[in-house]
This record gives C-alpha cells, sequence and structure tokens, in this order.
C-alpha cells in the first residue's frame, strides 16, 4: 500500500511541475504572439524597442510567478521544494535562450533581455510559491484559532 502511495505522490509530484511550466511557456508564448499580431514587435527588432523588451520582461517574470505559485499549489507535499526544481528547468531553458541569443545577437533584442530571462527564474517561481505557503499558513492560522475558539465555548 506504502508503495502505491509513493507513486501516487511521485506522479502528482510530475503533474504539479509540469504544469506550472506549461503555465509559464503557454502564457508567455500567447503574449508574444499576441504583440506580433498587434504589430508591437516587429522583425528584425530595433535598439527602439526597448520599452517593448521592458513589458516582455517584466509579464514574463509575471508569468513565472504564476508558475511558481501554480506548482506549489499542485504539489502533494513540500511545495517550495517543487517550484525550486520548476526554478531549475526555468534556468537551463533561459540559459539554452542565452546561449541562442549570443550566436544570433541583434535578431534577438537586446543583451539585457537575454539575460533577465534566466536570471529571473528563480527569484520569480519562488516567490509564486511563496505566495502559495504564506496562504497555507495563513489558513492553518485560522482553523487552528477557529477550533480554539469553539473548544472554549
Amino acid at each position: 500500500m506504502s508503495e502505491q502511495r509513493a507513486t501516487r505522490r511521485w506522479g502528482q509530484s510530475l503533474i504539479a511541475v509540469f504544469l506550472g511550466m506549461v503555465t509559464v511557456v503557454a502564457l508567455s508564448v500567447g503574449a508574444d504572439m499576441a504583440a506580433q499580431a498587434a504589430g508591437w514587435f516587429s522583425s528584425p527588432h530595433t535598439p527602439d524597442q526597448a520599452p517593448q523588451f521592458i513589458v516582455a520582461a517584466i509579464y514574463r517574470a509575471a508569468f513565472t510567478l504564476l508558475g511558481g505559485y501554480v506548482t506549489a499549489r499542485l504539489a502533494p507535499d513540500r511545495p517550495m521544494g517543487h517550484a525550486w526544481i520548476l526554478a531549475g528547468i526555468g534556468l537551463i531553458a533561459g540559459m539554452a535562450g542565452l546561449i541562442a541569443y549570443w550566436q544570433s545577437a541583434p535578431e534577438l533584442g537586446p543583451a539585457w533581455y537575454a539575460i533577465s530571462i534566466p536570471a529571473s527564474a528563480a527569484p520569480c517561481t519562488g516567490a509564486g510559491a511563496y505566495l502559495w505557503v504564506r496562504q497555507l499558513r495563513q489558513r492553518s492560522l485560522a482553523t487552528a484559532t477557529a477550533q480554539q475558539f469553539q473548544n472554549q465555548g
């Protein structure tokens, strides 16, 4: 029975990390596609597009934070541990993007933007997971307080 429970938790862990990753990637790609369709990003990128890249860096950071929250929320246990796994995946993917940038520099935008992707992976994912952990603690405290109040009455 214990082996079956461990297998189920392992599957839930994989799903939690995978869905966090899907959240980040789907929202980022969707926002990028919408920006290109609206004519906000042109190709090849020009230096005067810095404001667009600032906005893109901000929405990517927000989506990464949301991915960390989703992963922590769905994790069967140790939500921060699951989020750090997602952060590691994001860091590796971001580093791959940085390598691609260095091989075809100007076509992909400014260097600071390419660097911001892996640099924001861990802090944003961790912050998202922390939001969930904080909610859990608040719920736990509220439940304990309510039970104590009922026991006194």
